[in-house]
């Protein structure tokens, strides 16, 4: 996350209102954790090395837990605010989950004494980026990436026109506004909904890509069977895996 993304993350009335917020403005989150999940060819009961990249409240790493209940999380934020929530989500698992806090631009650095990793999932973070913020990130994740390691992102594109990105925000803001039903004075009505999402968007320095955008940045930093495995509208769960070559055979996964 940019220094600007981080800053507004750690703020304790944005925190306080964070998940409710979510359920709000994204209600496909639950849905996108789901499918990421589910595309991870793992028995239940292997002991996976996993990173989450901006953990915020901890939402991803809980489902993931609660699917591979050896596993261990490294769970990076920015926000210290957001650890906390996360500490709290996931006391029950308290034992299986390192948290650090720094940017994960520095990856590298921050995730040097966890080993190589089974799996690194992100959800609603990278989109904070630049586009060579989220490379040089990107590139750093399929360092860490055992072969046959997968990396899955839920996360926002931005539309390939004006045109048609103006019409999904026209859609995106008549569901929240429906979803709020008059209860929240910021999602009111159309008005006051989109001036809120367009200073909230400011002050985190959002940085959409668009899908082809999106995809070619997964290709490029080296990941194989990158696919967007889910779209709707403005949200995405996209990934690939880290692939191994053997001398002789063609380039195929370890798992």
């Amino acid at each position: 996350m940019s220094e600007y993304s981080i800053a507004a993350y750690d703020v304790s009335q944005r925190v306080k209102t964070y998940d409710a917020d979510m359920e709000l403005m994204h209600p496909n989150r639950s849905k996108m954790v789901q499918i990421g999940l589910e595309l991870l060819p793992f028995p239940k009961t292997t002991a996976l090395r996993a990173i989450d990249l901006g953990i915020g409240t901890g939402y991803f790493t809980e489902g993931f837990l609660t699917k591979f209940p050896h596993s261990r999380v490294l769970g990076i934020d920015g926000a210290p605010a957001m650890i906390e929530l996360a500490k709290a989500r996931l006391k029950s698992s308290k034992s299986r989950v390192e948290f650090v806090i720094g940017d994960f631009r520095k990856l590298r650095e921050l995730a040097s004494d966890a080993g190589m990793a089974d799996i690194v999932f992100s959800a609603y973070a990278l989109h904070h980026l630049s586009r060579a913020d989220k490379e040089t990130v990107l590139r750093q994740v399929v360092e860490l990436l055992v072969p046959g390691g997968w990396f899955i992102n839920a996360d926002l594109i931005v539309a390939d026109s004006p045109e048609l990105e103006s019409r999904l925000q026209q859609i995106r803001i008549a569901g929240i506004v429906e979803r709020a039903g008059g209860a929240d004075s910021r999602f009111a009505d159309s008005t006051s909904t989109r001036q809120f999402l367009e200073d909230l968007e400011l002050k985190e320095a959002d940085q959409p890509l668009t899908l082809d955008e999106d995809l070619a940045l997964l290709r490029n930093s080296g990941l194989k069977n990158v696919s967007a495995f889910w779209l709707e509208y403005r949200e995405l769960v996209s990934g690939g895996q880290k692939m191994t070559e053997r001398p002789g055979r063609e380039t195929q996964c370890n798992k």
